[in-house]
């Protein structure tokens, strides 16, 4: 398979107040994005794990993409400031790793950001597309992490 036919699965876990809303309303004014982005609704950002995505990227997946309230915006008052805290240390641990930095992002979109939804995935499975498909190196990647850790 060239990386011309090379389609990226892309694992988005989406905010169910908001990210999920301008997803869905995304999807209702027929606004085209890739079929091979999945949606996970989550309660918030702040609930996703960094295991989550480690998990995902084991099970195959390209590239993750964690999608919020904006700042100050979150249901759960402060769930997307853990959520911005937490994965932007996890993003800089996985790149010392060796991953490339387009294949995990967060972003921040609210319910009425049909729009920025659609850009978001679409700008994301290009920049995957044009890496390749995602290759775990456990042994090299075990011992980088181990250096962190």
């Amino acid at each position: 398979m060239s990386v011309v036919d090379f389609e990226p699965t892309i694992l988005a876990f989406a905010c169910h107040w908001c990210t999920y809303s301008g997803a869905d309303l995304a999807g209702l004014n027929r606004m085209q994005y890739p079929a091979n982005v999945r949606v996970l609704r989550v309660p918030c950002s702040g609930r996703v794990n960094p295991q989550h995505i480690l998990n995902a990227f084991n099970k195959g997946v390209d590239g993750v993409l964690v999608c919020g309230c904006h700042p100050g915006d979150c249901h759960y008052v402060s769930g997307n400031y853990f959520a911005k805290r937490r994965l932007m240390t996890f993003k800089r641990m996985l790149e010392y790793t060796g991953l490339e930095p387009e294949r995990f992002q967060v972003r921040w979109i609210s319910g009425s950001e049909a729009g920025k939804f659609r850009d978001t995935v679409i700008k994301m499975c290009e920049q995957v597309r044009e890496l390749g498909p995602y290759k775990a190196e456990p042994a090299d990647n075990a011992e980088k992490a181990g250096d962190v850790l």
